[in-house]
């Protein structure tokens, strides 16, 4: 029987969707005990086979009117699992499809079953700034794509246990004490690693505004120089397709850690740091969960910071200018030494810390990064 283009990709990317939960590959890195994105993150019993057959036959249906090209590009993001750049994919966003009793719109359903097949409405979800839909509202036509959607990492209410961070540490600027002790290290007292300062030359300096710098760590030693952001957007990975922005994997390491190595390696298509009118936002696009402490995440009245987990796929904002106008600069227990037209977010790759690790400061953890921010 002759088989049409078309139709071949139509079993490619249904060969391509995105597995529930008991198909093997479900959840893998993706969801578990405690975190933030708890609230949003419920799992999905196995379809049985009618719901399974209805869905393959609804998506077929709506897959072959769209054009080859479309199928393509659609085919493209999906493989590639949004490590690849693909263009919006615009299609009109009035259509409607039903499965079951339940009917979703079509760029709801593409969402569903290529990327979270227990989305429930578009309230959980997040259009990235790359996309051409971005900010607009209720246009005729809407991006599909599925990789330029994330899902909302929704706070806890209450927060973890593991993941409470005593505000004991956090000092005033000037206290006579600000310097800690460091139970990681010996009882010895431990201050900010030689080059954090860098980042105040870099304001000094002539160089076009910057917004944020980042450094990269492994456990206590930096690696590399800090990199200054001036783009709204920074992809920062070990191992991207046509990655471009702070590539790690061409850093030189000099850490022989087995454990460094391996977070390292797994660190793949990293985070996404996007500048957006209401805040920093940080999109987890790698395939195993990140850890960010930043204080405008926790209400100012707390006593405790927490280190919140973000699954892959979700995104958190993580730092928020106006609550950080009405915070006084943290003064963190493990840097002391942060410059003072800054704030700064804690980000660690694949492992956690907290009072429930075994690693109680993120100068244990192998792999993580230090954003400060410049809110001048």
């Amino acid at each position: 029987m002759f088989r049409t283009k078309r139709s071949g990709l139509v079993r490619r990317l249904w060969r391509s969707r995105a597995p529930v939960e008991g198909d093997g590959e479900a959840d893998r890195g993706t969801h578990g005990s405690g975190g933030c994105c708890m609230g949003k993150a419920t799992k999905v019993a196995k379809s049985n086979a009618g719901s399974e057959a209805e869905l393959k036959a609804l998506t077929h249906s709506i897959l072959k009117k769209i054009k080859e090209k479309q199928l393509e590009l659609l085919l493209q993001a999906v493989e590639s699992k949004g490590g690849a750049r693909s263009p919006c994919l615009l299609l009109p966003s009035k259509v409607d499809a039903k499965v079951g009793q339940l009917s979703y719109s079509l760029p709801m359903l593409l969402y569903k079953v290529f990327r979270w097949p227990d989305l429930r409405h578009s309230s959980e979800l997040k259009r990235l700034s790359c996309c051409e839909s971005y900010g607009k509202i209720n246009p005729e036509l809407v991006c599909c794509n599925p990789h330029h959607m994330s899902r909302l990492c929704e706070l806890e209410s209450p927060p973890p246990p593991y993941s409470r961070y005593p505000m004991d540490y956090l000092k005033p600027p000037d206290s006579p004490d600000s310097g800690p002790s460091s139970s990681d290290t010996g009882g010895t007292t431990y201050s900010a690693p030689v080059g954090l300062s860098d980042s105040l030359a870099l304001q000094e300096s002539g160089e076009r505004a910057h917004w944020c710098v980042v450094a990269y760590w492994e456990e206590k030693t930096r690696v590399g120089r800090l990199y200054s952001v001036q783009e709204p957007s920074l992809d920062i990975f070990y191992d991207l397709p046509q990655g471009n922005g702070f590539c790690l994997g061409q850093l030189c390491s000099d850490n022989k850690s087995q454990l460094v190595q391996m977070v390292r390696a797994k660190i793949g298509y990293g985070i996404q740091l996007t500048r957006e009118p209401d805040g920093v936002w940080v999109y987890n696009r790698s395939c195993y969960p990140i850890f960010i402490k930043s204080a405008t995440l926790d209400n100012p009245d707390s006593r405790t910071l927490l280190v919140h987990k973000v699954f892959p796929g979700f995104s958190i904002k993580a730092f928020d200018y106006d609550k950080a106008g009405s915070l006084q600069r943290p003064n963190d227990h493990e840097f002391t030494q942060q410059p003072r037209t800054g704030f700064t977010v804690q980000i660690s790759f694949v492992k956690g810390w907290g009072q429930c690790y075994t690693r109680q400061f993120i100068s244990s953890c192998p792999c993580w990064l230090e954003v400060i921010f410049n809110t001048r």
